[in-house]
């Protein structure tokens, strides 16, 4: 692997490179989060960078990052035997560590294993993150296919794992799927998945369940809720299939499509890349229309995302915007809008890269209107920027993840079409 700065910003204006040579750069360094920043214990995605995180591990972030390494290691930024034994170390880690009917918390420590709340009542099991990080093993069970004692141990570890959840408990015996439960109390957060937002790939794992299956009336009913997630209505002369108005924040478009690929996806609700791709397109001429008067937006500066700003955590959307632009929101978008994300990219590394190009890449949101610059990193942020721009370069993720056999048995039961379920 090449030294790379560890200064906290670059210093300079930097030289200007070839589209190639940023992608390749910001991918690089932005993977350091998962390699020299992970939890040493554990092998796992810290949440964040600061000191009051430095113990506490995310199981979704630690799902984009064991992809991350996978793309690290095809790229030969590391060797598939250093991925091999950093894998391993995650999978033994999760092996030993708090499971709620085979599911993860969203934080756990990563010394001992032991669930740390989220929130008062959300200390147990998380099913969203749990997809998340699922999505990352899948993609590595297929990854890791050579026939050595190591990588066989991963596959089968990584199926012992996926096997334990079960998805159908988390319904109560409704056409539903449950967010959390928690062992102390129980089902009181009481929230439903229900679409359209992120989870749409945890209803295809649900499905896609070896051995704790949900059935299509548990997509259709909870997570479709008959069709009412559709919206139908027309922002900038385009019409949004899905969601709420003006789309909803970015990352409804990227978490869950880092291994599930979009393109020709399609079941009796949506084309779910048409969907991703006019989601993108509203949230960018959101931004360069600017209708608030905020600082920064245009054609080189948008994306809105859930991301810091200052001290807080805030979701940012067309219908919710404080002025914050998170770096993620664009570059991530790669695959469905190239032109305008490596325009956003460019400008973010060659104008504001002084203030928000670090060590471990892009920090995660700025706030021109505030004069406000992140020095936070933040996992499922930075993972999800790896992976999609690998995505727009190669397909990778997506080529893996939609051969594994359960994922393409959950489409079709589901009833989904894809160009994947007909190779």
């Amino acid at each position: 692997m090449s030294i790379i700065s560890k200064n906290k910003v670059q210093k300079s204006k930097p030289e200007r490179l070839s589209d190639e040579a940023l992608l390749e750069l910001v991918q690089q360094r932005t993977f350091r989060y998962f390699w020299d920043f992970a939890e040493p214990n554990s092998g796992m995605a810290r949440e964040r960078n600061r000191d009051t995180f430095q113990n506490i591990v995310t199981t979704g972030g630690s799902g984009f990052g064991v992809m991350a390494i996978i793309v690290a290691a095809e790229r030969k930024w590391i060797t598939r035997v250093e991925a091999v034994v950093r894998i391993r170390k995650i999978l033994s880690f999760l092996s030993g560590a708090d499971q709620y009917h085979g599911a993860f918390a969203h934080w756990i420590d990563g010394n001992t294993g032991k669930t740390v709340p989220f929130s008062k009542k959300d200390n147990g099991a998380d099913l969203v993150e749990t997809s998340f990080l699922f999505q990352g093993l899948l993609a590595a069970r297929q990854y890791f296919s050579k026939r050595n004692e190591e990588e066989k141990w991963i596959r089968e570890e990584i199926t012992r794992l996926w096997e334990q959840v079960n998805w159908e408990w988390f319904t109560r015996g409704e056409n539903v799927l449950y967010w959390h439960w928690s062992p102390d109390h129980q089902w009181k957060m009481n929230l439903k998945i229900e679409g359209y937002n992120e989870a749409l790939i945890t209803y295809i794992l649900a499905a896609a369940s070896p051995q704790h299956a949900i059935s299509k009336n548990v997509y259709d009913n909870g997570w479709a809720r008959n069709g009412d997630m559709k919206n139908g209505k027309v922002f900038y002369h385009m019409k949004l299939p899905l969601g709420p108005d003006f789309g909803g924040p970015l990352f409804f478009a990227h978490f869950g499509f880092a291994g599930l690929d979009p393109r020709g996806l399609k079941d009796h609700f949506a084309d779910y890349g048409k969907q991703n791709l006019v989601h993108v397109k509203i949230n960018y001429r959101y931004c360069v229309d600017n209708p608030s008067g905020f600082k920064g937006y245009g054609k080189e500066s948008w994306g809105l995302s859930a991301c810091d700003y200052k001290k807080r955590y805030y979701e940012q959307s067309p219908l919710k915007e404080n002025g914050t632009i998170c770096c993620s929101a664009a570059l991530a978008s790669m695959p469905y809008t190239p032109k305008e994300s490596m325009a956003a990219l460019r400008y973010f590394y060659e104008e504001l890269g002084d203030k928000i190009f670090g060590e471990y890449g892009f920090t995660d949101s700025f706030n021109q209107t505030h004069n406000w610059y992140a020095d936070s990193y933040l996992a499922i942020n930075q993972g999800i920027t790896v992976l999609m721009i690998e995505n727009y370069r190669t397909g990778f993720l997506w080529n893996l993840f939609m051969k594994d056999p359960d994922i393409k048995n959950g489409l079709l039961k589901l009833g989904f079409e894809s160009p994947w379920l007909i190779k």
